[in-house]
């Protein structure tokens, strides 16, 4: 039997590759922009992951043989922009592949069972997007300020929400959609209904994680500020955590237009210029 067929997709914000044996069965999909592999069968996981890569080997640019020596003659390995990502675009991936997996259900089980696995997805997607939009109300107001969404990091699946860049720094965002949640703030810690959470400590780490990669690909130091944006029926500030941001989404661009000034447009579009870069974010090459 000969080696698998791979086919290339993308619609609806997706870019898949869909890899099928000769005679049309199909094995699984690889997605070009997370990084993940998902087969439709445990077995087939070797076979998908095999295609996607000798799919991604065949399309890396090489330099011409007598150059090789040469180091300013070296390709930059492909990437693929990261500006045309939708808020919550991961999430809803994420969701939309649950909802695949999981057993069909009969009305009754709908009706009194559990809820599906992917609703706390589409929960959160629905929270990117509220927030999404109001990163557009503040760049039109403000053009100096840019922004990403749904950055994917690593190659595990994870990702950071929205990457926000301008006069002000520059600053990412992590969601937290909780439509009938009470949000407690203290120095060091956040409670949702009572319950402690580790919202804080995520963010930081993600604003150290995305300082290393960002200052690695812009060859200059690049400061990082963490900031939880929460959607919620109340939220109390107690005492504000002294190195993350927790700020309610309707405050979001009233916040930002009081932070002071720390980038020339020249080193905010410097920075912008390499976040938008996959590479950057992971050594994953994207699918040019």
């Amino acid at each position: 039997m000969g080696q698998p067929q791979v086919a290339r997709w993308r619609k609806h914000g997706k870019d898949r590759l869909y890899v099928n044996q000769p005679d049309g069965r199909r094995l699984g999909w690889h997605d070009l922009l997370d990084g993940t592999d998902h087969a439709d069968s445990p077995d087939h996981l070797a076979a998908v992951q095999a295609a996607a890569a000798r799919w991604r080997a065949e399309r890396v640019p090489t330099p011409p043989r007598g150059d090789q020596d040469d180091p300013h003659s070296a390709v930059a390995p492909d990437w693929y922009d990261l500006a045309g990502r939708a808020p919550g675009q991961m999430a809803l991936a994420q969701a939309d592949a649950m909802r695949a997996a999981a057993p069909k259900q009969g009305f009754w089980a709908r009706l009194f069972g559990p809820p599906p696995a992917d609703r706390s997805w589409r929960v959160g997607a629905r929270g990117e997007q509220l927030v999404g939009q109001e990163l557009a109300r503040l760049i039109a107001k403000e053009p100096r300020w840019t922004c990403l969404h749904a950055v994917p990091v690593g190659v595990d699946g994870s990702d950071i929400d929205h990457v926000v860049i301008g006069p002000a720094g520059v600053f990412t965002l992590n969601t937290k959609h909780h439509p009938a949640g009470r949000i407690w703030v203290g120095a060091r810690t956040v409670l949702v209904n009572g319950t402690r959470v580790p919202y804080l400590r995520n963010a930081r780490h993600e604003a150290e994680r995305a300082s290393r990669l960002l200052t690695a690909a812009a060859g200059f130091p690049v400061r990082v500020q963490g900031v939880v944006v929460v959607i919620a029926s109340s939220l109390t500030v107690k005492e504000h955590p002294f190195d993350v941001a927790v700020i309610g989404r309707r405050q979001l661009r009233l916040w930002f237009g009081y932070q002071p000034e720390c980038l020339t447009p020249e080193t905010a579009a410097a920075v912008y210029d390499v976040a938008r870069r996959s590479t950057t974010w992971s050594s994953t090459r994207g699918g040019g």
